[in-house]
């Protein structure tokens, strides 16, 4: 017979603290940010004539996407955001999300090939308010005819 009054009272708290919860939400979000191309700097370019033909590949989208086909970089050349035509993507979630430098051969301009992969890490864009801006730099090394070094710097801005 007790165990009447128990149960109304536990459904009472209940329905106390469910709409609590439901108004607090979960701890912690994941956020969204806007990821842009912000800087390159050839180190040291991959081809022996000295000059590397630079695309880069974001969402399946190639940049640059008009007029030119590729940004021309020489061992310590600096490229813009402009130079490749803008790349730009959305980070949402907890799923990273990459900018692949690709070096292409003239005068067939496709895809070419991958030198490596910058990355824009969504724990750095979880971490951040709207409005809040972050940079998020790579590496990108290896060998292809030569050995090639690139720094990559990729602008998150919270949305």
């Amino acid at each position: 017979m007790r165990s009447r009054p128990l149960i109304a009272a536990l459904a009472l708290a209940g329905g106390m603290i469910a709409p609590v919860l439901a108004v607090t939400g979960p701890a912690h979000a994941a956020g969204s940010c806007r990821v842009d191309l912000y800087d390159i700097d050839a180190n040291n370019v991959a081809e022996r004539d000295g000059q590397d033909e630079l695309r880069f590949k974001v969402d399946g989208n190639l940049f640059p996407k008009f007029g030119a086909k590729y940004f021309a970089m020489r061992s310590g050349g600096d490229g813009d955001p402009g130079d490749f035509g803008n790349p730009t993507t959305l980070l949402v979630g907890s799923t990273n999300v990459k900018f692949d430098l690709r070096e292409v051969t003239p005068p067939i301009i496709g895809e070419g090939d991958s030198l490596g992969v910058a990355v824009a890490h969504a724990s750095i864009c979880a971490g951040l308010s709207s409005g809040d801006v972050d940079y998020d730099t790579t590496i990108i090394q290896g060998h292809d005819e030569t050995d090639y070094t690139y720094t990559v710097k990729l602008k998150l801005t919270a949305q």
